[in-house]
């Protein structure tokens, strides 16, 4: 919850057809990912007091677009997973298998 994240801005998650970004993969933000987000033009470690968004930090849990997770796997900078907090329907973008090579909530 801190920072709020998710679709819904409810901690968790969770999608619904209104989500066009499908925001369901739990990440655990990391410097090289932050930075790569921000030089496609998604700058998320810059706050922004006028949506209330603090900017997010290594170490940071966020419900990260699935397409973009992907896209960060191809260029060397996506960010660990939770897949206990991964949305199922993430699995209609990324393979399991992929996933897991990135799992911290894996033991």
């Amino acid at each position: 919850m801190a920072p709020e994240t998710g679709f819904f801005r409810d901690g968790h998650c969770n999608t619904c057809d209104e989500d066009q970004g499908m925001h369901t993969v739990c990440v655990q933000m990391t410097s090289d990912f932050l930075a790569y987000s921000k030089s496609v033009g998604n700058d998320l470690s810059t706050p922004a007091p006028e949506y209330d968004f603090p900017g997010l930090q290594p170490g940071d849990r966020w419900c990260l677009c699935a397409l973009r997770w992907l896209q960060a796997h191809e260029a060397g900078a996506a960010p660990k997973v939770l897949i206990r907090s991964t949305h199922q329907r993430t699995l209609e973008v990324v393979p399991l298998a992929l996933l897991k090579n990135y799992a911290v909530d894996l033991v």
